[in-house]
């Protein structure tokens, strides 16, 4: 990575970092318990793909720091309510995340399920608040941008074909449809709202962040897939193998391996030739395009 985009990512972890902290409620505040866990969920781990997409979009728009914290903080307790539910035994059944004990592992059941709960209403209280400085009428289209985002045409329609296809063999725009919804929605949301945080960007702009979101947000469970099929659990800080333990269609699965990894390859150079048009300033949503295929964790 660039050294001058790795700096300006570690500062917008850090600062996502405290934001998060900052609208979280206190550990000790009652219900302790349930506070405690949210915090959990939460702090302490993480990329901040998500928020980094935020702030890498409003750069283009010129949107205001304070206004950006707001949404990619919405945007990442939405983020993370999603990993708790996940994870609970109803779901995916995992006992590791993000290299520690998972929320009802390390709770219990249902104070992971009320986290969850409370973390997706905090996120959107965040982003209604007053302090974040949107003008009502872009409020309201941005907490919808969110709410569909996170809701069954979205994250949990998502989820929901998932767990259906368990054990099932899709065709490819199968997959990749549940994968637009369960993973691309989420992360389409996040660099769209960045963008609405600042001056509006016009149709041919909007798209050309749309076409930007769809490849990365793809190219985001190709890499997880592949991912889940090569790498340990020690470095991915989850369980790895999870899926072909669960006979889940994947990308590998489906495509194989190589197949797969070139496919990641395409969907990153199309999120770069999808936002040529910024010129040099969409260098750090470039960066993360290159962040999200390269990985390997």
């Amino acid at each position: 990575m660039p050294a001058g985009f790795s700096a300006w990512m570690a500062s917008v972890q850090a600062s996502v970092e405290q934001a998060l902290a900052d609208n979280l409620p206190p550990a000790d505040a009652t219900p302790q318990r349930l506070h405690e866990a949210m915090r959990y969920a939460v702090l302490g781990g993480g990329k901040r793909v998500r928020p980094l997409l935020v702030c890498a979009a409003g750069a283009l728009f010129d949107a205001p720091a304070a206004t950006l914290s707001r949404a990619a903080v919405a945007v990442e307790l939405i983020h993370a309510y999603s990993l708790v539910h996940d994870d609970l035994p109803c779901m995916d059944d995992d006992a590791l995340r993000r290299g520690r004990a998972t929320v009802h592992v390390h709770f219990d059941e249902a104070t992971a399920l009320l986290a969850g709960d409370a973390l997706q209403a905090q996120a959107f209280a965040v982003l209604a608040d007053a302090a974040a400085g949107i003008a009502p009428a872009r409020q309201v289209e941005m907490l919808r941008l969110l709410a569909h985002a996170a809701g069954s045409r979205g994250m949990c329609g998502g989820q929901a074909i998932d767990l259906a296809s368990v054990g099932l063999v899709l065709a490819r725009d199968q997959l990749e449809q549940m994968h637009r919804l369960k993973t691309g929605a989420l992360l389409r949301a996040a660099v769209l709202l960045g963008a609405w945080c600042g001056k509006a960007p016009d149709g041919d702009e909007q798209r050309a962040l749309e076409d930007y979101a769809d490849a990365v947000g793809l190219a985001f469970q190709v890499v997880d897939d592949v991912l889940d099929a090569t790498a340990d659990s020690a470095t991915l800080g989850k369980t790895a193998g999870k899926d072909a333990a669960a006979n889940k269609p994947t990308y590998v699965s489906i495509l194989g391996l190589q197949a797969s990894q070139s496919l990641a390859e395409k969907l990153r150079i199309d999120a770069h030739t999808a936002v040529a048009r910024f010129g040099a300033a969409a260098g750090p949503l470039r960066q993360l395009a290159d962040l999200i295929v390269q990985r390997k964790a």
